[in-house]
């Protein structure tokens, strides 16, 4: 316990200095037990005060630092950096924050802030009288990554990590990759197809001899962790030969009597029973859907590649780390929700893009020549009422991309954009600023007051209260009402449970930090990129897909890995196996062990992230958590009262 201590209290430039006294705050603390020297400094993580810690570590002998700054989630790692610059153990470093904690939560009381700030210091000092010299945990690491989802971000990913040498596993639940963004013919600013993106990245998948592309595949369970991750797969059959006739299949296509909506152009459009969404799609094959299919036999009279003897396979994957690229689906409406599903004139900007990709001369909807396009913006998106008050970022820039699109194409059509104000943002104000000089009609209303749409005389009127015209009523005969859909989560997103993924508020997956540690999760192993973590566009979900694969690589590409050492640790002499910490582990690191003796419980080290959820349920107070154990919290509640 005679250890040398170092303090630092930071300024952070006036974030904490301004609401607390910091020189209040060295001198209360330099008296305390082991405390060697006290200093504040303005900026703590700066070069300058970084180089002077490393220096007085080494030079006075220090066995212990203590910094008082802002959250541990920011500079946590910064520090421990420093203590091993200066040759001590990372892990007799402790972060204290009273930035957080005390400045900015107490503004309004600066002698109670700094109070407040004088025992957070003093609980860590306590703290670290008591900390260990710890080794970091080292296991083993496949050198693979398994890649859930055959979007963009999933193949872009998968490109990225197969450059870099790793094997990759591309696993597809549809039976066709591309994701949404096949959905789309031209896309905004770069006036590409989706469908010719989706064939360029999957030529360049095509090319590379390290990358499994599996397609009709579900992940049905999960065990392992980072380093080894073992997942088990249902591989649901095409029902279709690989080597197949492209002619004998289309007349088989042809002849198929099942006609059901077809989910690929939004329900607009219907597709048979055997079916592929567009011409070239990849895999080049099509699929059988046997939900829908009645088993006529027209298909195999004509084609002998329909091959129904084909089974469902289950196989298992090794892979060092997981990369999540899932995606959204686009938001559906509620019953009523401005007109839809009330009246027969109202869609979703969804089905909108694919009635203008489907059209030629004429855009009609239901037998119905259409001139005025009313857009409705934010549905399912910035709600007041309602879970989604998130910005979906896309769909300003869509829709007007659309609008302009549909004037082109078509003639005589008229835009009308009943808006919350306009987000095109960086380049994408191009995009507004061409809808406007070819004449769009912008009219905007506030989040609480939103356009009304009604049925009068067998005529759909939009209504609003226009802010830019003083909040004039004004209203618009619509032939056709487009609602722009936001963004949502994967209504089916099992595979998120299957691995215990978090979720923010907005549902999506959840990163640990939105710029320090942007892709990864607190799964560790597991990074998310793309639309499956927020709403992003194709631009931003490739960086994403970079990101996620850089992290994921770092994970595998050593073949070692160092994980934190701070876990729980059982004394087998005094557990009796009661599986109550078992059950109080959220990340599944409790299992059970015997000897010719007892039964007892064993922590997996791999998983366990010394989360603490297992240590108030041991009925017999076997569990201790390394870095917290009781004599050290102990001492940090005496300080503190």
């Amino acid at each position: 316990m005679n250890k040398k201590l170092g303090v630092y209290i930071c300024h952070c430039g006036g974030n904490i200095s301004d609401y607390v006294d910091v020189e209040k705050v060295r001198q209360s603390v330099e008296k305390e037990e082991g405390v060697f020297l006290a200093k504040t400094t303005m900026f703590a993580c700066g070069d300058s005060n970084q180089k002077e810690m490393v220096e007085d570590i080494k030079s006075n002998h220090l066995d212990g630092v203590v910094v008082a700054s802002c959250s541990p989630k920011l500079h946590l790692l910064t520090f421990r950096a420093v203590t091993e610059r200066g040759d001590l153990n990372k892990y007799n470093y402790v972060h204290a924050n009273i930035r957080e904690q005390a400045s900015w939560a107490h503004s309004d009381d600066k002698a109670g802030a700094t109070e407040k700030a004088i025992h957070i210091v003093k609980a860590a000092i306590a703290k670290v009288r008591y900390a260990e010299s710890l080794v970091p945990i080292k296991i083993s690491s496949i050198k693979s990554v398994a890649i859930i989802g055959g979007g963009v971000a999933g193949m872009k990913a998968a490109i990225e990590l197969s450059d870099l040498g790793c094997q990759v596993y591309l696993i597809e639940r549809e039976y066709f990759v591309g994701g949404r963004v096949s959905q789309w013919d031209t896309l905004f600013t770069t006036n590409e197809t989706g469908k010719e993106l989706v064939t360029r990245l999957y030529n360049d998948l095509a090319k590379r001899k390290n990358i499994t592309v599996y397609t009709g595949t579900e992940v049905i369970s999960n065990s392992g962790s980072i380093g080894d991750f073992k997942l088990k797969v249902k591989i649901t059959p095409r029902y279709i030969k690989e080597k197949c006739n492209q002619g004998e299949l289309q007349n088989a296509i042809d002849a198929c009597p099942v006609e059901v909506p077809d989910d690929f152009n939004f329900n607009i459009t219907s597709r048979k029973a055997i079916y592929h969404n567009f011409p070239g799609e990849y895999p080049q094959s099509p699929v059988i859907d046997t939900k829908n299919c009645t088993r006529c036999g027209a298909c195999e009279k004509i084609c002998e590649n329909v091959d129904f003897s084909q089974k469902e396979e289950i196989k298992e994957i090794n892979a060092g780390s997981v990369l999540m690229a899932t995606g959204f689906d686009p938001y559906t409406p509620a019953d009523g929700e401005f007109g839809y599903n009330l009246y027969n004139n109202v869609v979703t900007l969804p089905q909108l893009k694919r009635m203008i990709d489907l059209s030629d001369n004429t855009l009609k909807f239901k037998g119905r020549e259409i001139k005025n396009i009313v857009y409705i913006y934010c549905v399912g998106s910035r709600q007041v009422e309602g879970e989604n008050k998130y910005c979906s970022r896309y769909c300003c820039t869509s829709a007007i991309h659309v609008a302009i699109t549909a004037k082109k194409k078509f003639r005589d059509i008229y835009n009308f954009h009943f808006n919350r104000g306009i987000r095109t943002y960086g380049k994408q104000e191009v995009l507004y600023d061409e809808s406007s000089k070819m004449g769009d009609i912008y009219l905007q209303s506030y989040e609480d007051d939103p356009p009304v749409v009604t049925s009068q005389n067998g005529k759909t009127i939009v209504k609003i209260n226009d802010i830019l015209t003083g909040k004039k009523e004004l209203e618009v005969e619509a032939d056709l009402i487009v609602l722009v859909t936001g963004m949502v989560p994967r209504k089916d997103n099992s595979v998120g449970s299957l691995f215990k993924l978090p979720k923010g508020r907005d549902k999506f997956f959840n990163e640990i930090h939105m710029k320090l540690r942007p892709v990864e999760t607190v799964i560790d192993g597991i990074t998310i990129s793309g639309a499956c973590q927020g709403p992003k566009n194709i631009m931003e979900t490739v960086n994403s897909a970079l990101s996620a694969a850089a992290k994921s690589y770092s994970y595998v590409s050593k073949g070692v890995l160092e994980l934190e050492p701070i876990i729980a640790r059982i004394d087998k002499s005094l557990c009796t196996w009661c599986n109550a910490c078992s059950k109080a582990c959220p990340f599944d690191a409790v299992k059970m062990e015997e000897d010719k003796t007892k039964a007892y419980a064993v922590i997996n080290n791999s998983v366990c992230k010394g989360c603490g959820m297992c240590l108030p349920v041991c009925p017999t107070d076997a569990i201790n958590l390394i870095a917290y154990s009781n004599s050290e919290i102990e001492s940090m509640i005496d300080a503190l009262a």
